[in-house]
């Protein structure tokens, strides 16, 4: 058990950091310090007493990156209520769905996501509340609450008992000398009970809930005090899904716990947004997936790359070590300038931009890790990654490889430790399924692990695919290599009656701006499919590539559901998108 209590984390950072900047809405001019963000706690606790909210009860939120968010994850966790946070991605079925199944009594939710939801089909909510202002939107389930249901004044009256003001004027009655750091006290609650249920949006579209101690929590937390990760005035641009596990531990809980400065992103984050958001906020460190880096590299650093007068360059010795010193400097100004490192999770990443970055010596390390480890099972620091891996496994973690390949050594990567999760929620197959009776979560990745504990992975268990003569097939292998070529925005290798086809999405702004018609599309395609085949093995041949009319649809964290396109695909798709152009 992690020594350091998940909760008493908090009411640390609170007292040690209390007139640092904690919170910023980016866009907005408003920050909270630590005792701004304590004291919003502190109505909220207030509110949950008005509600009859108990410890353990679960509270479910959803709704964009911002300050409010974070408010109410921390007020849930330290008055030692379960939080239950929905990824704003979701469709309106599935938050009715997780709603219902974690049993949760609260709701705060972003407006524009509950204009979506049906009210009789929260079958467990008693109130709802907006994330804009904490307004009390709506009491439910009257049904239960008789004395409601006949009495519309007293409904009112209740309601007013929960809004702002009411709950203002309580915390000014409970703290009539004022809110001071000495008043953060929090429950006490052990390390070994549940503090969230996170449900997953995993590429085999099956979701579960995901229960995590403060245990697993705290694990990932001191882990980021011990590699300094993160520290007291820190500046961080939080881009990634609160709700999602990564975003969760290393843009929200553990730069909290440090005093850092968190700079909410709330709008979609594309490239353009986050590169002026690096910019104007220079964070001190950056926790991101592998698209947004791709993206970099494939829309600014390739088509420099592929200039006959670059290539010339690039081949005179000396000469080409300094060009390549300036293509650093551009891409760690881009970034902000001031940042130690980039920790690229949540997906792997593509080899070729992979091999650029440690040509160029930029400051980035792969981790590893899954919502069922809340969620970091490796990671290196930039100095000491290895190329090609993903990090090396925690201290506080095990790792071992099952049912390796004779000559390849490649096998399942089971873990097993202090991050790893307590179960799924009522669901103890699914649980058996995953985890063992002695400990080891199985985590259904393919890799091997090298004698210092550094991960490699080759691929997801569920992906590969098994050639003709028994070769294992790793889809994304091939995927990488052919998203890097030319008019490819993204591809899905599946299995199709003993053949591979590729299901490619064209970069159609670039086919537009070369003014591509169709047959000139897919005579490009074929040509790419040519060096594909060249490139891999000969039971790794792709026998055709497919155009696709649109992106594939994908996890909030950017992972394709490949089960929508595995099963049952049928020759030929349609590509009517570029006919429509």
């Amino acid at each position: 058990m992690i020594q350091e209590n998940f909760i008493r984390l908090f009411e640390d950072s609170f007292r040690k950091n209390w007139d640092l900047p904690a919170f910023s809405d980016y866009g907005d001019d408003i920050t909270l310090t630590y005792a701004d963000v304590a004291k919003r706690v502190a109505k909220l606790h207030i509110l949950f007493d008005q509600c009859k909210l108990k410890p353990n009860d679960k509270v479910a939120l959803i709704g964009r990156n911002n300050a409010n968010w974070a408010v109410t994850y921390l007020a849930t966790v330290t008055y030692g209520a379960i939080i239950v946070p929905i990824l704003q991605d979701f469709n309106p079925n599935d938050v009715h769905h997780i709603t219902n199944h974690s049993e949760s009594l609260l709701l705060f939710t972003g407006d524009n996501i509950w204009e979506n939801l049906e009210e009789e089909k929260l079958t467990t909510v008693k109130a709802v509340f907006s994330l804009t202002n904490f307004n009390c939107i709506t009491l439910l389930n009257k049904e239960e609450r008789p004395e409601l249901a006949e009495n519309e004044i007293h409904e009112q009256l209740v309601v007013k008992y929960l809004q702002p003001d009411y709950i203002n004027s309580l915390f000014h009655a409970k703290y009539p000398h004022g809110f001071h750091r000495d008043n953060v006290r929090y429950i006490d609650k052990p390390n070994s009970e549940i503090v969230s249920i996170n449900y997953t949006s995993g590429t085999t579209g099956f979701s579960k809930g995901v229960m995590t101690s403060g245990n697993a929590l705290a694990g990932n937390i001191t882990f980021g005090f011990r590699t300094k990760l993160v520290g007291p005035g820190y500046r961080i641009v939080s881009f990634l899904p609160l709700a999602h596990a990564y975003g969760c531990a290393f843009d929200f809980l553990t730069p909290t716990c440090s005093g850092s400065h968190i700079h909410f992103i709330g709008k979609t984050p594309s490239p353009k947004i986050l590169l002026k958001a690096f910019a104007e906020v220079k964070p001190s460190v950056i926790f991101c997936v592998p698209l947004i880096i791709e993206k970099i590299y494939k829309k600014q650093i390739q088509p420099m790359l592929a200039k006959p007068s670059m290539r010339w360059v690039l081949s005179i010795p000396l000469l080409d070590q300094r060009v390549l010193a300036q293509i650093r400097k551009k891409l760690v100004d881009a970034f902000g300038g001031e940042f130690s490192e980039i920790v690229v999770g949540g997906a792997p990443m593509n080899a070729e931009v992979e091999e650029f970055f440690h040509k160029i010596k930029f400051p980035f390390t792969i981790g590893y890790g899954m919502t069922e480890c809340a969620p970091l099972i490796s990671y290196s620091n930039t100095n000491d990654f290895i190329p090609k891996s993903a990090g090396k496994v925690l201290d506080i973690m095990q790792v071992k490889i099952i049912d390796a390949d004779a000559e390849t050594g490649v096998g399942e990567i089971c873990t097993r430790g202090e991050n790893v999760m307590n179960g799924y929620y009522k669901n103890q197959e699914a649980t058996n399924a995953i985890l063992d009776k002695d400990g080891w979560l199985h985590t259904g990745d393919l890799g091997t692990v090298d004698a210092d504990g550094n991960i490699f992975i080759r691929g997801r268990n569920k992906t590969m695919i098994l050639g003709a003569s028994g070769q294992n097939i790793f889809p994304e292998e091939i995927e990488a290599r052919l998203n890097n070529m030319p008019y490819v925005m993204e591809s899905l290798v599946i299995e199709s009656n003993g053949r591979l086809i590729a299901l490619v999405c064209p970069d159609y702004e670039a086919v537009d701006a070369e003014h591509l018609d169709q047959k000139q599309l897919e005579a490009v395609m074929e040509e790419n499919r040519k060096q594909l085949n060249a490139m891999v093995a000969s039971y790794e041949s792709v026998a055709k590539v497919q155009l696709y009319p649109h992106e594939f649809e994908k996890t909030p964290k950017k992972s394709i559901k490949r089960y929508l396109y595995s099963a049952g695909f049928q020759e030929p798709l349609s590509t009517d998108k570029q006919q429509d152009k």
